[in-house]
């Protein structure tokens, strides 16, 4: 069955995965609407530097998952239209700040084929650019066609979801210094820092569209473990597919303690000095070649089937879930972003992962 974006046709399997059109005064398409209303609010006081950057940002693209997120959850539990957009406006500029200073700190030049800010105006004004964005959502909220009192719980919404993403951000950037990262800390610090803008598109979705606070609240927890796929999703994918950054095995030469560094380690614990010194060597420190044995050792070693293997449990408890199914038309929304997940990542399934039990691949992950 074909899902309809404002008279355009989709079907479920692209629907999530195109490019939002321009922004367009004339168009009925939601997400034009939402880029648009996010433009605006960048541009409101005046069109000097600070709004440039942003924009520039913004122009970035991106597939706007999470604000299609927004629009499909509003239309599956009833929420009316034009406060959806400026919800999914107010979603997408959140994550969007939270983008510009990961730049920062990940040491990226380029995201998307572009140079990001930090790149191309330095640190300082970068850091700047991505304030003015994270406080550009309470200003849409305060501009939504609802009474003030959802006013308010969107806005207690917005920053409590703001709070745990600078709190999973400060968790994953702890894990460097630990001496062995479980599996459930390395979670607690995905479902911060991406967890939570899911989970927010959905609470405020469900907020808008008449449930309860706790409603809403359950609603969005059935979300929560989707950021986990979606960022463990992310992680296989800088190792073994590509991103659109400026180069392969980015989080190699970064340092960054991803879901394939843990589950690499939990493996074998007598592998922690040589990942932790290649991890913890400068960027510049780090060979082509040193990054590539990590990324063969890695897989070959079986934690990129213990990942994959993870990914598919979380697909399935989604698929399971009780909460979802008292919404179905929801779970089917859920069960579509868990697909968007695994498309980029099918071409693993497929593919034949020597290591020490031999392990196969979960069948929930082969394509379809």
């Amino acid at each position: 069955m074909s899902r309809s974006y404002g008279g355009l046709q989709h079907s479920p399997e692209t629907a999530w995965c195109e490019s939002p059109k321009a922004p367009s005064s004339e168009s009925s398409d939601p997400l034009a609407e939402v880029e648009k209303r996010m433009q605006d609010a960048a541009l409101a006081v005046s069109a000097d530097l600070t709004s440039e950057m942003a924009v520039e940002h913004l122009s970035t693209g991106g597939k706007r998952f999470r604000a299609r997120l927004v629009i499909d959850a509003a239309d599956a539990l009833g929420a009316p239209r034009q406060a959806a957009i400026g919800w999914a406006a107010a979603v997408e500029l959140l994550h969007n700040a939270t983008l510009v200073h990961d730049d920062i700190q990940d040491g990226d030049r380029v995201r998307r084929g572009k140079a990001t800010v930090w790149a191309r105006y330095g640190v300082e004004q970068a850091i700047n650019a991505g304030d003015f964005l994270l406080m550009l959502p309470y200003l849409v909220v305060t501009e939504l066609p609802v009474e003030p009192s959802l006013k308010a719980s969107l806005t207690r919404v917005l920053a409590q979801s703001a709070v745990a993403c600078v709190r999973g951000q400060v968790s994953e950037l702890q894990l460097k210094s630990l001496e062995f990262v479980p599996w459930p800390r390395y979670l607690e610090a995905v479902r911060g820092k991406t967890g939570a803008l899911l989970a927010m598109a959905i609470e405020g979705s469900a907020l808008l569209a008449g449930r309860s606070s706790s409603e809403a609240a359950d609603i969005a927890a059935c979300f929560l473990p989707l950021g986990e796929l979606f960022q463990m999703q992310d992680d296989v994918l800088d190792l073994y597919g590509e991103k659109g950054r400026s180069e392969p095995a980015s989080d190699i030469y970064e340092g960054k303690i991803s879901a394939l560094v843990v589950a690499h380690l939990v493996r074998y614990p007598g592998d922690t000095r040589w990942l932790r010194a290649l991890l913890n060597a400068p960027r510049y420190a780090t060979s082509s070649k040193d990054a590539q044995e990590a990324v063969q050792r890695i897989r070959v070693g079986g934690a990129l089937a213990d990942v994959l293997d993870h990914i598919s449990t979380i697909e399935r408890k989604t698929r399971d879930s009780s909460v979802l199914e008292r919404e179905p038309a929801l779970k089917k929304t859920a069960l579509e972003l868990c697909q968007l997940a695994l498309k980029p990542i099918a071409h693993l399934t497929d593919v034949s992962l020597a290591h020490d039990d031999s392990k196969k691949l979960p069948k929930g992950l082969r394509p379809c």
